[in-house]
C-alpha cells in the first residue's frame, strides 16, 4: 500500500481544524462522551435545569454500571437528592463545569456501600450548606475496594467532605472548601492514599485517618496543601488539626504544606511506627508535629516550622508512648501560649520534647520563650539522647527532668547560643531546680552525661 506522507500531514491538519472550528461546548463535551461512555442525557438528565435530576441521574448511574461503562455528564447544574453508586459505577465531568447540588432528601450527596471499583473524576459537588446526619460525608463510601476520587471539588457541605470506611484506594488531587466538619475521614482503611489535595477552610479538623482499634493502617498521606482549620467545637486538642491520625498504625505524612490551624498541623495519637516527614508548617497555635499516648515509633524528621506554640512533642511515657527519631527539623519562631481549652499546666514556647528510648539529633530550634529541647517529665524519662542540635535564642537551651525515678539522658555536642537562663538545666517537671549543668553540680546525677557542647552565654 503506498501512503503519502502528504496526504497524511494533510488529513491532520484538515481534522484540528475542523476540531477548533467546534463550538466551545460541543469541543467541550464531544471528547468526554465519545471516549468515555454513556452519556447521562440519553437518560433525561438535563444540564442546568431548575428541576430535581435525583430520578434521571440515578437511572443514568444504574444502567451505566449495568453496561460496565462510564457516565459521562456534561457541563452544567445538576440539582439531586442523594444517589447511589453500585459496583463499577464511573462518574466523569468536566473539571470545573460539572456541578452536582445537593437539594437535601438524604444523609449525603453520593453514597455507596459494598461498591467495589467505583471512580469519580472531574466532578462538583455542592453540598449547599444543608446539615448532614453525625459520621456522614457529602460523598460517603463503605466497605469498597479499588475506590478512585480524583481532580473534583467539594463544597459548602455541612457535614465532612468525603467520608470513607473500610476503603482501599486514590482520593487526589481534590479542591475541599468551606466544609462544616472534616474534609477528609478515613476509618480502618485497607489500603489508601490521600494526596495532592487542596483543602481549605474547615470547622474541625482537615484530614483524619483513624482505627477503631489499634492495629496497621498504612495510609499516605502526601503533599496536600491545608490551610485555615478551626476547631469550632472547642475541645482541648480534638479538633482544629490540619492531620490527625488515632491508633492508626504505619501511617506516613510526608510533603504536606500546612498554615494556619487552631491546634496541631499534624497529630499522631496512639499511631505506633508513624512517620511526619518533609512538612512545611506555618502558624499553628499548639504543638505543631504530636506523638502521644500508646504508641511505639515515630520519626519526626526533615520538617520546618515556623510560628507554633510547641515545635515538636513525643510524650506519655505513661501510657506507654515510646520510641522515636526526631531529626533534623527547623523548628523557630515559638509562640508562649497555648490554645484556652488545653490543660493550664501545659506549658508553650518550647522547640522539642521527648521522654523515652529517643534520639534528637540534627535539629535547628530558633527563638523558643521557653526552652529550646526538654527531656522527661517528672519521673518519665528514660533512655534519650540530645546531641549534635543547635539552640538559638531561647530561655535556656536544654531541660532535662531531675526528679527521683529519672532516668538516664546524654546531651553532648550541641551549639547553645543566646539562653540567658542556662546552657542545660535540671527540672522539677516544668520548674528549674538547678543551675546551668554545663558549668556546675552535673557530678550530682549520675544518670547524665553531658560533655562537648559548644555554649555561646549571652
Amino acid at each position: 500500500m503506498d501512503v503519502n506522507r502528504r496526504r497524511i500531514l494533510a488529513g491532520s491538519a484538515a481534522g484540528a481544524a475542523e476540531a477548533l472550528a467546534l463550538p466551545v461546548d460541543a469541543a467541550r463535551s464531544a471528547p468526554l462522551i465519545s471516549t468515555l461512555g454513556r452519556d447521562a442525557t440519553q437518560y433525561g438528565v438535563r444540564p442546568n435545569s431548575p428541576d430535581d435530576q435525583t430520578r434521571a441521574l440515578q437511572r443514568a448511574i444504574d444502567e451505566a454500571a449495568r453496561a460496565q461503562a462510564p457516565l459521562a455528564l456534561p457541563p452544567g447544574s445538576y440539582r439531586s437528592s442523594m444517589l447511589r453508586l453500585a459496583k463499577g459505577s464511573q462518574l466523569a465531568g468536566v473539571r470545573g463545569a460539572t456541578r452536582l447540588v445537593f437539594i437535601g432528601g438524604g444523609p449525603s450527596l453520593l453514597s455507596a456501600e459494598g461498591a467495589d471499583g467505583i471512580g469519580l473524576t472531574g466532578v462538583s459537588l455542592d453540598g449547599a450548606s444543608i446539615a448532614l446526619p453525625p459520621r456522614r460525608g457529602l460523598l460517603h463510601v463503605a466497605a469498597a475496594r479499588d475506590v478512585r476520587i480524583v481532580d473534583c471539588e467539594i463544597t459548602h457541605s455541612g457535614g465532612s467532605g468525603i467520608w470513607l470506611e473500610q476503603v482501599s484506594g486514590d482520593v487526589s488531587g481534590n479542591i475541599l472548601t468551606d466544609i462544616a466538619v472534616t474534609a477528609i475521614v478515613s476509618f480502618d482503611a485497607q489500603g489508601l492514599i490521600v494526596s495532592r489535595n487542596t483543602i481549605q477552610g474547615t470547622r474541625d479538623n482537615g484530614i483524619e485517618i483513624l482505627r477503631t482499634a489499634s492495629g496497621d493502617d498504612g495510609t499516605m498521606v502526601t503533599d496536600n496543601r491545608i490551610e485555615d482549620i478551626k476547631a469550632g467545637p472547642g475541645g482541648s486538642g480534638q479538633y482544629g488539626n490540619a492531620i490527625n491520625a488515632f491508633r492508626a498504625g504505619n501511617v506516613i505524612i510526608s510533603g504536606n504544606r500546612i498554615r494556619n490551624c487552631d491546634y496541631s498541623a499534624v497529630r499522631g495519637n496512639s499511631a505506633s511506627n508513624i512517620q511526619i516527614i518533609g512538612n512545611s508548617v506555618t502558624d499553628v497555635r499548639e504543638v505543631a508535629l504530636y506523638s502521644e499516648f500508646a504508641f511505639e515509633g515515630a520519626v519526626i524528621s526533615g520538617n520546618t516550622v515556623d510560628g507554633a506554640a510547641f515545635g515538636v512533642s513525643v510524650c506519655n511515657f505513661n501510657e506507654g508512648g515510646r520510641i522515636a527519631v526526631v531529626q533534623g527539623n527547623v523548628i523557630r519562631n515559638l509562640i508562649p501560649k497555648r490554645p484556652i481549652g488545653t490543660a493550664p499546666d501545659d506549658d508553650a514556647g518550647i522547640g522539642i520534647y521527648v521522654e523515652a528510648d529517643s534520639s534528637v539529633t540534627g535539629n535547628v530550634v530558633e527563638n523558643a520563650p521557653s526552652y529550646g529541647i526538654v527531656a522527661g517529665w517528672g519521673r518519665y524519662l528514660r533512655d534519650v539522647v540530645i546531641s549534635g542540635n543547635v539552640i538559638r535564642n531561647a530561655l535556656a537551651g536544654v531541660g532535662l527532668s531531675v526528679v527521683p525515678g529519672a532516668g538516664t539522658a546524654l546531651v553532648s555536642n550541641n551549639v547553645i547560643s543566646g539562653t540567658p537562663r542556662g546552657a542545660v538545666i535540671g527540672l522539677d517537671h516544668i520548674k528549674p531546680v538547678t543551675p546551668d549543668l554545663t558549668q556546675d553540680g552535673a557530678q550530682r546525677f549520675a544518670q547524665f552525661v553531658i560533655s562537648g557542647n559548644a555554649v555561646r552565654r549571652s
